[in-house]
């Protein structure tokens, strides 16, 4: 089983992060490259379309409100993997400052494990790249 992770140090509270990010349909609201969500089935499932227009549906699989963190399975995207399973949290890292985490696991299915380490690899670490700069002093 292949992994990535990633994190970044925030000058933001964590409730203040968790407030912009927390949202499982909340992608558009901090992601340029996921302009919309559709959340259905009471809000488990999320409908993304990536750049190309690729249909990405991924399943809400557990939500902690108190640990601040959401984890999420995918169901349809265009990746070269099956078994995928990420979480995305946030935790505080003193008064006016948290440390965003965003990691998972997944099987490579016709690509190589360090291909799709590469490729999630770079999607979390420019998903977060854009969230520091909302948060930019």
């Amino acid at each position: 089983m292949a992994q990535a992770f990633t994190s970044i140090e925030l000058p933001a509270s964590a409730d203040q992060v968790w407030q912009l990010i927390g949202g499982f349909g909340a992608l558009p609201d901090w992601l340029s490259y996921i302009p919309d969500s559709e959340l259905s089935e009471g809000g488990r499932i999320r409908s993304l379309r990536n750049p190309a227009g690729a249909a990405i549906v991924e399943r809400l699989v557990a939500f902690d409100e108190s640990d601040r963190s959401y984890t999420y399975a995918i169901l349809e995207a265009p990746f070269p993997v099956t078994g995928y399973r990420s979480t995305l949290r946030v935790r505080e890292n003193g008064p006016k400052a948290s440390k965003v985490e965003w990691f998972g696991s997944f099987t490579p299915h016709g690509a190589t494990e360090e291909e799709v380490n590469r490729l999630f690899q770079g999607i979390y670490e420019d998903g977060l790249g854009e969230l520091a700069k909302r948060f930019a002093a």
